[in-house]
């Protein structure tokens, strides 16, 4: 390029160029097949980090999930022991009938528990490898690779999730792969 940023113009009158010599071709293509290596790996190791987040991600729900269920579980169990025995007592020495101190205490065991199994139910959801699961049917592999976009897509994996998601939430019937086992939606 010259200094005023313009390029060369070729010489009109100039004779044409000669083709590369063999030596010359073959090194520019080990050169393109170097690069395509390179990408090749590189695409690899992006989808090898990926799974490795992925699966940190779901050790790591998994882990919160279950203890979201111990605590459902201890509050279930000692919450019925303890708050049956304490509040009972008191409400009895209150004026309540019995009926009606059980089910104070029973009514509060079980908002502790279906407050801890929620939470325990949100976490449960991250061990389903979403993101991998989607990359993986990019390429082609798994019971999603049907539904979703193709590697040169523009169709974003996420966007494709959602609308099959919300195509079969309608229906009545699971989606069914190949052989009619059930297809876990993305």
């Amino acid at each position: 390029m010259r200094a005023d940023g313009d390029a060369p113009q070729p010489d009109p009158a100039g004779k044409p160029q000669a083709p590369p010599d063999l030596g010359e071709a073959l090194h520019a293509l080990g050169a393109d097949s170097r690069a395509g290596l390179k990408a090749a790996s590189d695409s690899l190791k992006a989808l090898r980090i990926l799974v490795a987040a992925d699966f940190s991600l779901a050790r790591s729900a998994f882990g919160r999930a279950l203890a979201f269920t111990g605590v459902a579980i201890a509050f279930g169990a000692s919450a019925w022991l303890l708050l049956m025995g304490a509040m009972i007592a008191g409400m009895q020495a209150a004026g309540l009938s019995w009926a009606v101190a059980m089910l104070i205490a029973a009514a509060l065991s079980i908002a502790i528990t279906v407050g801890a199994v929620i939470a325990a139910m949100r976490y449960f959801e991250h061990t389903r490898m979403q993101a991998t699961r989607r990359q993986f049917a990019r390429l082609g592999f798994g019971e999603l690779a049907d539904v979703m976009p193709s590697p040169g897509s523009a169709e974003s994996s996420v966007d494709a999730a959602q609308r099959v998601a919300e195509a079969h939430a309608n229906a009545d019937t699971p989606m069914k792969k190949g052989l009619g086992v059930d297809v876990t939606p993305p």
